[in-house]
This record gives structure tokens, C-alpha cells and sequence, in this order.
């Protein structure tokens, strides 16, 4: 061919891509309906320029205002989209089919954002460790960059300095929470995860106490998080070689074989069942080890007795949330026509998680553990109603994630309160008689270990009551036999941890409980009107749930 012909083939393909404003239309983007996350998110972007230009004598304060403005200011904007009727007549795919703004996503953002101004809370609390060299100081490391114990480390304790970095972490982490859940196609999910998953990294890192095992606990995290990123993306390559598209609509329309037109490039391999199986299954295991499932939960004990004791309170209520909304939106919207073959594994990795949590939680002697491997059983619980595959199902779970949620914070920061020389005093024995020393902390406690055993009149025992409901309607009565018989395990060692403060004499060394600011106690006090408001008059907040339990498609 001439070098003339080739010319004038470039010169009639520029002229054919002469306007690019026909080629490239402008993508259109519904502010209002995605203020809540743009809240919070840009929120965490002024955090970041209020560390670089506020002096660090007020950035605490400017801190912790801005973050419980943000989140509430976010909150009001989801109860703005669910008064305007986006949660059910007007539910609707947003941002060029990116983002669903629906029942059970606007549901799950409400819930994450109350909880994450309940965890912003135990973050900011600046009274429990003794005052050192004439400032207070909260659960963080002085300067997170310093090595534990070196001379830079001691220079910025004595010089007052503190994490307030952590903030706008956290609003990123809830950021990427808030789009978890109401991901409409894969790569915005994988995006999320990873908004998300970053800042819990460094939050665990960076405890002022133990710090070696804190970060010990941040890199174990990050190294097996990162393994179930990289199942995630590439169970979401594989997909969208067997569909030919990252959008969940289209994905479900080529499992239920519902297409009209076909691209010829990917004729080839769409409908290659071997890809759908295998996809699916590797993205299924990058969401359940954000939740926690067995056998994905390995990283659980270590991170949440490493971490920061309020982060690991935050991580382990709202991740959970999070988590478990893209686990449904995935099953329920994306999955639905492979119901026979995710339902088995489902049933499997349930029954698996609950027994597991439950039995090995009564070997346990740390606080936080125990904690851990609890949240491992409930995440087996709340499995029970995924599986449903019912109207029922979806609402059950959003119930129990909305109470579970308060409970959890409302536990980790009664255990910040229990303290000795080294900080807080997580190991088991030193708990025995707590409830003559602090009749009230322990008390507290002993309703938060209440409802995670489901006692009746606790919020655990409505969640748990609706998740099985769910289940045994949806016909897996077996798992709620199962689910039954781990409760009543896991019911031991609530109940053992209650007659140790109760029935056992007080040791002489043991630990004080320190006296917290508003702040912890408003926690604590949202944590025990939560439980013991659901547990008495749940149907409002069933109701609400059922209302939300419906994906817009």
C-alpha cells in the first residue's frame, strides 16, 4: 500500500471523528441522590488540608466537629432520599448505572453512617489513659511514623503530639462503605473495597499501647486482605469475560439467557458456564472475608485484639454492614438464576461459620478474641438469612445488621474502660468481680453479652428470631437447627464471662475502670438504648426493614 493511500485513510477517519462532542456524550451524574457519600467524602478531603494548614494545637477539635457534622449532615441526606420516596417508588439505578439508590441501600448507608458517629465517639474519647506530660491523650499512637520505643517516639509523647490523621481515615473508610452496598456494576465494588480497606490498614496500626502487636495486626490484615482483593478482581475478570460487561443487570441477563444483541468479540466466550462458576465463587470469597466466614476468618482474632480497641469496634461494625449489603446486592440482584449452585456452598460455609465461632470462642481468654470469634458466629447467623433467598430474607438481615452493629460498638467501648498499668486489661482473669468494683460498667457489659446470646428482650434475640424466621421459611430449617444449637454454645461463654464479674471475688492487683468523658458514654448509653429498644418494641424497625428489602434491578 502507498504512503498517498495510507494518508488519505488516516485523513477520512479524522474527518469521519471530526466532532467529538456527538462521539463522547457527557456522563450524567445525580448529585443529590449520592450526597451522602459525597458528604462524607469530601468531608475526609478537607480532614486531609485541615492537617496540612490548622495548627496542631486545634486540629483535634476541628477534627472531631467536622467528622459528626459530616456524618450527620450525610445521615440527614439519606433520610432526605428515603422521605422523597428513593427507597421504594423511586428506586433507581444512578450515575451511569454505577451506583443503585434503593430500599436496602439507603437502609445500610443509615445504619453505617449512626454507627460511624457512635465509633467517632470512642475515637475522640481523651480521658482514660492518665494525663502524660501535661496532656491528654487518646487511644493513638503519638506519631505514627516513629518506631515503638525509639527516641523520636518519646520526643512527640513529651511534646504533646497526636494521630488526628485518624479522622479523616475513618471518613474515607466510611466513604467507600457508603458505595459498597449500593455498587451496581463490578468495578465500582472493587473501587469501593478498596476505598475502604486502605484506611482500616492504617487505623490498625496505629494504637498508642502495644504497638508491635498493632502493627503486627495491620500488616496480617493487609496481606490477607490484599489475597482476597486480588480473588475479587480476578473472579470480576472472569465475569465479564463470560457476560461481556461489569454492569450486575447485564451479568444477571446473561446468566438467565435473557440477551438480544451480542458482541461479536465476545461471542466466543460468553456463556462459558466454567467462567460464570469460577467468577462467581471468587468473588463470593472476596466478600466473605470481609465478613468474616469461615473459612475466611483467620485474620479476624489477630486484627481485632491488635487493632486500637475503638477501631476494632468501628471495623467490626460496620465493615459487617457493608460487607453483607454487596454480599445480597450480589446474590439477590446479579446471582439470582444460580440459586441451585450458590446455595449449597452458602449452606456449607453457614453452618461451618456458626459452629466454628461458637466453639472455639469458649476456648478463648482475652476480651477482644472472645469478641472476634463471636462476630465470627453472628456472621454465620445473619448468613442463615442471605440464604433465605426471600423478601423476608433481605429484610431479617438489614434488621439484624442495624441492631448488631450498636451492640458491638457499645461492647468494645466498655472494654476501653477496663484498665491497668499497661493500658487496657483485655486478658479474662483480670475481669473476675468487676461488677462489685463497677457495679454499672459491668452491668452494661452484661446486656451487650446478653444480646449477642439472644437473650428474649434484648435486640440480639429480635434479630436472631427474624433471621431463622426467614431461614426456616425460605426452607432451610436444617441450618436453623444448627443455628439454634450454636446459640446455645455460644450463650455459654456470654454467660461465663457474666458470672466472672459477678460471682468472683475481686483481686487486690486488679484493674481500675477509668471514668470516661460524654463522649464514651453516650456511646455506650446509644449502644444499651438500642438493644434494649429493639429488644422490647422491634416491629417499627422490622417494619422499616421490610419496607427497604427490595433491589431495584
Amino acid at each position: 500500500m502507498s504512503a498517498s493511500a495510507v494518508h488519505s485513510l488516516w485523513t477520512t477517519a479524522t474527518a469521519a471523528a471530526v466532532d467529538p462532542a456527538e462521539k463522547i456524550p457527557a456522563p450524567h451524574i445525580e448529585y443529590a441522590q449520592l450526597a451522602p457519600t459525597l458528604i462524607v467524602i469530601g468531608a475526609a478531603v478537607l480532614g486531609v488540608l485541615v492537617e496540612a494548614f490548622v495548627p496542631r494545637k486545634a486540629r483535634y477539635y476541628v477534627q472531631v466537629f467536622l467528622s459528626v457534622v459530616a456524618l450527620a449532615a450525610a445521615f440527614a441526606a439519606v433520610v432526605g432520599l428515603a422521605a422523597g420516596g428513593y427507597g421504594t417508588t423511586k428506586a433507581h439505578i444512578a450515575a451511569m448505572g454505577a451506583i443503585a439508590v434503593d430500599g436496602p441501600a439507603l437502609f445500610l448507608q443509615g445504619t453505617i453512617l449512626l454507627a460511624s458517629i457512635v465509633a467517632v465517639f470512642t475515637f475522640a474519647e481523651r480521658r482514660l489513659d492518665p494525663v502524660a506530660h501535661g496532656n491528654r491523650v487518646d487511644s493513638f499512637a503519638a506519631q505514627a511514623a516513629s518506631v515503638p520505643g525509639s527516641e523520636s517516639e518519646k520526643a512527640a509523647v513529651k511534646a504533646g503530639f497526636t494521630t488526628t490523621e485518624v479522622f479523616p481515615l475513618a471518613l474515607f473508610a466510611i466513604g467507600g462503605m457508603l458505595v459498597f452496598p449500593a455498587a451496581n456494576d463490578l468495578l465500582t465494588l472493587f473501587i469501593a473495597l478498596e476505598v475502604f480497606s486502605l484506611p482500616l490498614y492504617l487505623l490498625c496500626a496505629v494504637a498508642r499501647r502495644q504497638r508491635l502487636m498493632s502493627q503486627e495486626a495491620a500488616v496480617k490484615y493487609f496481606l490477607l486482605g490484599a489475597f482476597s482483593s486480588a480473588f475479587l478482581l480476578f473472579g470480576i475478570a472472569l465475569l465479564y469475560g463470560y457476560a461481556g460487561s461489569v454492569s450486575y443487570a447485564r451479568v444477571a441477563d446473561v446468566v438467565d439467557g435473557n440477551l438480544t444483541q451480542i458482541d461479536p468479540a465476545l461471542a466466543g466466550t460468553m456463556g462459558n458456564d466454567a467462567l460464570l462458576l469460577i467468577g462467581g465463587a471468587m468473588i463470593l470469597t472476596g466478600l466473605l472475608f470481609k465478613v468474616g466466614a469461615v473459612p475466611f476468618h483467620m485474620w479476624t482474632p489477630d486484627v481485632y485484639q491488635g487493632a486500637p480497641t475503638p477501631v476494632t469496634g468501628f471495623m467490626a461494625a460496620a465493615t459487617k454492614v457493608a460487607a453483607f449489603g454487596a454480599l445480597l446486592r450480589l446474590l439477590y440482584v446479579v446471582l439470582p438464576g444460580l440459586r441451585w449452585d450458590w446455595r449449597p456452598v452458602m449452606w456449607g460455609v453457614a453452618i461451618v461459620t456458626m459452629l466454628a465461632g461458637a466453639v472455639i470462642a469458649v476456648t478463648q481468654t482475652d476480651v477482644k478474641r472472645l469478641l472476634a470469634y463471636s462476630s465470627i458466629a453472628h456472621a454465620g447467623f445473619i448468613l442463615a438469612g442471605v440464604i433465605a433467598t426471600t423478601p423476608d430474607g433481605i429484610s431479617s438481615v438489614l434488621f439484624y445488621l442495624a441492631a448488631y452493629s450498636f451492640v458491638t460498638i457499645g461492647a468494645f467501648a466498655v472494654v476501653t474502660l477496663v484498665r491497668d498499668a499497661g493500658g487496657e486489661a483485655t486478658h479474662l482473669s483480670k475481669w473476675a468481680g468487676l461488677g462489685r468494683r463497677s457495679p454499672l460498667v459491668a452491668a452494661v457489659f452484661a446486656v451487650f453479652l446478653l444480646a449477642f446470646a439472644g437473650i428474649p428482650l434484648t435486640s440480639g434475640f429480635s434479630g436472631k428470631f427474624a433471621v431463622f424466621k426467614a431461614a426456616a421459611e425460605g426452607g432451610a430449617g436444617a441450618l436453623v437447627v444448627v443455628g439454634v444449637i450454636s446459640s446455645a454454645i455460644a450463650a455459654f461463654f456470654y454467660i461465663r464471662v457474666i458470672v466472672l464479674m459477678f460471682f468472683s471475688e475481686p483481686k487486690a492487683d486488679g484493674p481500675t475502670v477509668a471514668v470516661p468523658s460524654p463522649l464514651t458514654m453516650s456511646a455506650i448509653g446509644v449502644g444499651v438504648a438500642v438493644t434494649v429498644v429493639l429488644g422490647v418494641a422491634p416491629q417499627y424497625f422490622l417494619d422499616l426493614a421490610s419496607q427497604a428489602g427490595v433491589f431495584v434491578r
